[in-house]
């Protein structure tokens, strides 16, 4: 065969080999327009925020989609869902392999503010949605917003508004943190830092623990002989449980007041109210609010046995609400259903007339609640006892003073 010849054979078999990527292509193309819509639920499996998220927010996704009927645009809805393990790499990795391999149009949850900072970045740069019902982070309507990216439950700014001005209202003038080591805990502290020095009030001190810790002895020794009138956890699900056990045993709720600043009710079930009596705290949720609250949490207690936190709560209603303008819109695009989610108002058990900001953020209000004693207590999950509604447009942060490059046009 002559050297002409053979590079002809060469050029018709490139030819070739790319007319079938091609068709490989659109096949797969057609396949995520036409196959099941599906649907992720991206969180902690089995460590410290398991039982706040977990498999309860899979649950309340499913719970969704069925109400839901199922479908949408003639497509069946799918759900998968996958454990992060509390590490950005592997949640960022997670997401990547959903969205690129699997046809995943949507990634919800995430209880952690480090890996909910990375799949933001990700699904920003594929034009995917991410409702982020887990994380607290206000980073996510901020800097770091996304034109895809929606904040649904509650963040560390409406957090640091409730609690912390409630605390302080008390007669509360110093406070000494304690705080999660990473993304959650550094902007959950530097928000209430914040609405501490509003208040009048001063930060004497403050010390950073690892995620996951076991043993706060180091740490409550610390806050105890700064004398401060608080000690603040700036932490969450397990590192609270285990921060609030240590502290009664070290005697220091003694004279100073422990505050903790993200408290699920899945955490006041695991100490007990013995423990946990007169705690004070936000959340955009409490399943015993009014009657609506109380239908939607009967049929999560039924499946799970479990009592529904906020982010349960938000999950459902984020699906809905995806749902709704999917079916609205037409199409499953990112950005055009983004758009629309914007435009539609929220209204459910959980929220009402909820709006959703061009930062992202969905403004509804959040709830002030003190933690019952036992005595208190009339029946099951009858933990908290409610004080105050803080509307939307306080409990969280102007969107002109977050730092979002989307009102900009950058």
């Amino acid at each position: 065969m002559s050297a002409e010849a053979r590079s002809a054979r060469a050029v018709r078999a490139v030819a070739v080999l790319a007319i079938l990527a091609a068709s490989l292509s659109g096949m797969r193309e057609a396949d995520a327009q036409t196959g099941p819509l599906k649907l992720g639920v991206l969180t902690d499996m089995s460590s410290l925020y398991a039982d706040n998220g977990g498999p309860g927010s899979v649950v309340a996704a499913q719970m969704a989609i069925e109400d839901f009927g199922g479908a949408v645009l003639g497509r069946k809805i799918e759900l998968v869902s996958g454990d992060h393990q509390n590490k950005a790499d592997v949640g960022g990795a997670t997401a990547r392999r959903w969205i690129d391999n699997e046809a995943v149009e949507v990634i919800l949850d995430v209880p952690n503010s480090a890996v909910a900072l990375a799949v933001q970045g990700i699904t920003r740069d594929r034009k995917k949605l991410f409702l982020a019902t887990g994380a607290a982070t206000s980073r996510l309507t901020g800097e770091e917003c996304s034109p895809t990216g929606i904040h649904w439950t509650y963040d560390t700014y409406a957090l640091s508004q409730a609690t912390t001005k409630a605390v302080s209202k008390l007669g509360v003038k110093s406070w000494y943190f304690l705080t999660a080591d990473y993304a959650f805990g550094a902007q959950l502290e530097a928000d209430s830092r914040a609405v501490i020095a509003a208040q009048g009030g001063s930060v004497v001190g403050a010390v950073k623990h690892p995620i996951n810790t076991s043993d706060f002895s180091s740490f409550l020794l610390q806050a105890q002989s700064s004398q401060a009138d608080a000690i603040a956890l700036a932490d969450a699900g397990g590192d609270f449980i285990n921060a609030v056990k240590q502290a009664s045993e070290f005697g220091v709720t003694g004279k100073q007041k422990l505050v903790g600043l993200l408290v699920f009710i899945a955490d006041i079930h695991s100490l007990g109210l013995s423990s946990a009596q007169g705690l004070i705290l936000s959340s955009a949720f409490y399943w015993d609010l009014n009657d609506e609250t109380r239908a939607w949490s009967k049929r999560f207690i039924e499946r799970t046995q479990k009592v529904p936190t906020m982010i349960h709560a938000g999950t459902y209603g984020a699906v809905m609400h995806y749902l709704k303008a999917v079916q609205s819109v037409g199409t499953v695009d990112g950005p055009t259903v983004a758009g629309r989610m914007r435009e539609l108002p929220v209204n459910d058990f959980m929220t009402k007339n909820g709006r959703i900001r061009p930062d992202g953020r969905l403004v509804r209000d959040m709830y002030l609640f003190r933690v019952k004693s036992p005595e208190e207590s009339k029946y099951k999950f009858d933990y908290y006892k409610y004080l105050a509604t803080i509307p939307g447009d306080e409990a969280f942060k102007p969107q002109e003073t977050g730092g979002c490059p989307l009102l900009s046009g950058k």
